[in-house]
């Protein structure tokens, strides 16, 4: 399904069955929907109650859309919008004092497998570990795919702060992974030392 399929929703007033058209949105943009709120919240538990809210709420506006933007665009901005009120909330500060960090199943049975996944553990935790405004514009970007227009209509920001905070995203993420190769390599010097000394 892609996003011509759901064109009709921008003309519709009135009359739709909304539980079946929440069920296709939920099929074709779910995940994203899912993934977009744990990249925001880097919380698991978090992420499934964002997610259904956040289909709560396409629920309750489905006759508000009128296709000013795509209806991916639509659902990732009421995710994170219902992110930020879920990260502001009280009782979540209260109750949750340490964030989660995201489980890594390595694949033992290859040595090419178990690298790719260790480097794109390091990708993600490297992102996941940028601030939230630089994170989730790095995340549309790269992830979604959104358009710098898109992104901006989505976060309410201007094109170029857009770019600005998109150039610095990279960057860090680019000088934390440069970090963790030297660290890399001084750990296999000082283990290369070690086996030479044994």
């Amino acid at each position: 399904m892609n996003e011509l399929q759901f064109e009709f929703l921008k003309h519709v007033t009135g009359g739709l069955d909304r539980d079946a058209v929440l069920g296709e949105l939920m099929r074709e943009y779910g995940k994203d929907v899912w993934n977009f709120s744990f990249f925001l919240t880097r919380r698991r538990e978090l992420a499934d109650d964002i997610a259904q809210d956040a289909f709560v709420k396409v629920y309750e506006r489905l006759y508000d859309f009128r296709g000013q933007s795509s209806v991916r665009t639509w659902l990732l901005a009421i995710t994170r919008n219902t992110a930020i009120d879920a990260l502001r909330s009280s009782w979540l500060k209260r109750v949750i004092l340490q964030p989660g960090r995201i489980e890594r199943f390595a694949s033992p049975s290859a040595e090419q497998e178990t690298m790719r996944r260790l480097e794109a553990d390091e990708l993600w935790d490297s992102v996941l570990d940028l601030p939230r405004k630089l994170r989730e514009v790095l995340l549309l970007s790269c992830h979604y795919g959104q358009s710098m227009r898109e992104i901006a209509e989505l976060l309410g920001i201007s094109e170029g702060t857009v770019k600005s905070r998109l150039h610095r995203a990279r960057a860090a993420v680019n000088r934390k992974l440069a970090r963790g190769a030297f660290d890399a390599a001084d750990r296999a010097a000082d283990l290369s030392v070690e086996e030479t000394l044994s």
